[in-house]
């Protein structure tokens, strides 16, 4: 038997798009000439007193019900059928994670494999869970007609498939705070072969084979769109000269005053609530996801911005 060809999303919602857009685009054309000829026509110069005595016209009404009735249920029956497709996922789709938060992307593969970019194989669905750490998100393809809501607490997804090698966008379609502008990352479609050597590279390094760079870390977690690097505020206290800086910090509620340790960065990361420094808003997620090498290199990274 013959496997039908895979619909990509793009194929499902371009033609609904025309349609939409060509109907739209007669019915402007054909009410805008309309008014045209009747302001020429019958304009007060021309016919000073009304000649009709029609009361109605049986066959113009059931035009204009019936041709708008059929246009709205075509528009439906487009949209149901563009829908259907966007929300059913292709058999033997690879899994990805989506994580979300205040202002980056983590994408999750099997294995323990991580990246701030999106991989995926070209020529084969791709299936991305959707999940929120923090506030609404949005998960948005311009390349692939893709745009779903990442909600706290509410399992979502959407799937894609990449018909040809490239680097496309991949943006955040909500507002999510201060540093929404610069929650961007890119989907990176590889050839299979050259994805399958990807895949078992970083799997590599999630072993330990690859140093953690703790500084490409941060700037990959978003980390460095609220902290600084030149002792400037920012939604979170700057990085520069962090490591044995006095701060008063609030604990369950209660002030006192610290020495920032290897120790408190550790649990700053995973649990950013738990000693917040005084004057900061409590808005940076947990980072709890991280690997403790992860952890330790961008503690190791904050050590040596003196």
């Amino acid at each position: 038997m013959n496997q039908l060809p895979l619909i990509s999303t793009a194929d499902a919602v371009n033609p609904v798009f025309l349609y939409l857009f060509g109907a739209c685009l007669v019915l402007l054309l054909g009410i805008t000439i309309t008014m045209l000829v009747f302001v020429l026509r019958y304009h007060r110069s021309r016919s000073p007193q009304p000649t009709s005595r029609a009361d109605g016209n049986l066959w113009l009404e059931i035009v204009w019900i019936v041709l708008p009735t059929l246009l709205v249920l075509a528009m439906f029956w487009y949209g149901w059928k563009g829908y259907l497709v966007l929300r059913t996922v292709p058999k033997g789709a690879l899994p990805v994670t989506a994580t979300a938060r205040m202002w980056s992307w983590t994408f999750s593969y099997g294995g323990g494999v991580t990246s701030p970019k999106l991989y995926v194989p070209v020529g084969r669905p791709v299936r991305v869970e959707l999940v929120s750490q923090d506030v609404i998100h949005g998960f948005f393809l311009p390349a692939f007609r893709v745009k779903r809501d990442v909600v706290p607490g509410m399992p979502n997804h959407a799937w894609f498939v990449a018909t040809k090698p490239g680097s496309y966008d991949l943006f955040c379609s909500q507002y999510c705070g201060t540093g929404h502008s610069a929650m961007i990352t890119t989907v990176e479609a590889l050839p299979p072969k050259d994805f399958e050597e990807w895949l078992e590279h970083s799997h590599a390094a999630g072993l330990g084979g690859v140093r953690i760079d703790g500084a490409k870390l941060a700037r990959e977690k978003g980390c460095l769109g609220c902290h600084s690097l030149d002792g400037s505020h920012g939604v979170g206290p700057s990085f520069k000269g962090i490591m044995g800086r006095s701060e008063v910090v609030v604990t369950k509620g209660a002030e006192r005053t610290i020495t920032v340790d290897e120790p408190y960065l550790h649990r700053s990361i995973v649990d950013p609530h738990a000693d917040l420094v005084k004057g900061f808003p409590p808005v940076m997620p947990a980072f709890g996801d991280l690997k403790k090498e992860e952890v330790e290199a961008l503690v190791e990274y904050m050590e040596t911005l003196k």
